[in-house]
């Protein structure tokens, strides 16, 4: 079989409709939210932006459209504004474990909601690596559920103006071992939204703890028990790490075409210096996107049997991401350092990408050398997608 890349034509229209609104919608969001002190002021900034997304039916096309799609619309939108992008990944991260979930019902009352065509729905993944975790125990005898505890840095969380999301996706542990998988609406009687964090980059996306405070779950709003619930959240896991790389081709590539027309202006393109250093950051840029649309190509195709070639293409695109961007401002020089320029706005925002969504020390890199270390590992397999099926990983959102 040929190997080809060519995009069907309508990922070709999807990238053109993303690109052409963000270039369009997008343009002004540094301007709005930097004059703003808080995280919480410059996240309800980004509403109307997103609420054009959603008109345009962006938000309804990344639910649906699968992950090869949700990779080039992402890139497209992260090259010119991360925060609009991360908010709209995040509200696919919450989903993924909904897709072929046991009980349909509240998986489609949730899909429901982002497949709008007008408003700013939000959905929230509470659940993640970090120090904690959301506990939840049965609701007497029935078949309801009980949350208590605190899940931290829940993108989306803050919800507009600190209303919360409109739906929650959690994952809490059971006493007797694994996780349930529940919805929660937003305005759920014991939620508390706290502790939200001013970050160098993201500077509008907003990740705030939640505070689960007997937070009751009806039986119809069971996603899925223990045993069933782990699966769908290694799913999310490998969702995640596949769209770091298109967020970080996309960085990067803002950072590149900055730097290409500032050598450009300044003449400083006729020097071998400069040139050389321009066509090292395209190279990786090129190699970022072809293993971020291989990777997603096989977790379509496979679903988590590709996790290695997905958190590969995470720890590698995210690292990448953060030269590429210091040597397009190895480009410009020194300048490359003021504020008016995009460059050191650019290098906090792909600083984010090696730590989030499962840092590539402690998350990425102990899931890989799993792999290495399992009886019977075959480095060739990743070439087809025939790895087996790893063990649940922690999930990184």
């Amino acid at each position: 079989m040929a190997i080809d890349f060519t995009l069907r034509p309508d990922h070709r229209a999807l990238q053109q409709t993303a690109r052409g609104f963000a270039r369009t919608e997008l343009a002004d969001v540094a301007a709005a939210i930097a004059p703003l002190a808080t995280p919480e002021e410059r996240f309800d900034a980004l509403r109307p932006f997103y609420a054009n997304a959603v008109e345009c039916g962006l938000l309804r096309t990344l639910v649906d459209d699968g992950l090869v799609g949700a990779a080039l619309m992402t890139e497209e939108l992260a090259a010119v504004d991360v925060n609009v992008a991360a908010t709209l990944v995040a509200d696919l991260l919450a989903v993924t474990p909904l897709f072929g979930a046991p009980a349909p019902e509240p998986a489609g009352r949730v899909l429901a909601t982002l497949r709008v065509a007008s408003g700013a729905p939000l959905a929230a993944p509470a659940f993640g690596e970090g120090d904690a975790e959301p506990v939840a125990r049965r609701d007497g005898d029935g078949d309801g559920w009980i949350l208590r505890g605190w899940q931290h840095d829940v993108a989306n969380g803050y919800g507009w103006h600190g209303q919360g999301a409109t739906v929650y996706v959690v994952a809490a542990r059971v006493a007797g071992g694994g996780q349930v998988v529940v919805v929660v609406p937003g305005r759920a009687p014991g939620l508390h939204i706290t502790g939200a964090r001013d970050t160098a980059g993201h500077r509008a996306a907003v990740a705030p703890r939640i505070h689960f405070d007997e937070v009751r779950v009806a039986a119809d709003d069971v996603v899925a028990l223990p045993g069933e619930g782990e699966r769908l959240l290694a799913r999310a896991s490998v969702v995640a790490a596949a769209l770091v790389g298109a967020m970080a081709a996309g960085v990067a590539r803002a950072a590149f075409d900055s730097a290409l027309a500032h050598a450009r202006k300044n003449a400083g393109l006729e020097e071998q210096a400069v040139g050389y250093l321009l066509v090292d950051i395209k190279a990786r840029i090129e190699a970022i996107r072809s293993l971020t649309w291989r990777a997603c190509a096989e977790v379509e195709r496979t679903g988590d049997r590709a996790s290695e070639l997905a958190v590969a293409s995470k720890v590698f695109a995210s690292e990448t991401a953060v030269q590429a961007v210091w040597d397009a401002m190895r480009v410009v020089g020194a300048e490359a350092c003021s504020t008016h320029l995009p460059f050191a706005q650019l290098l906090a925002d792909a600083a984010a990408y090696p730590l989030l969504h499962g840092s590539n020390l402690s998350v990425g890199r102990r899931h890989l050398h799993g792999l290495l270390r399992a009886e019977g590992y075959d480095a060739l397999a990743s070439l087809d997608g025939g790895a087996p099926a790893p063990a649940p990983v922690a999930v990184a959102v």
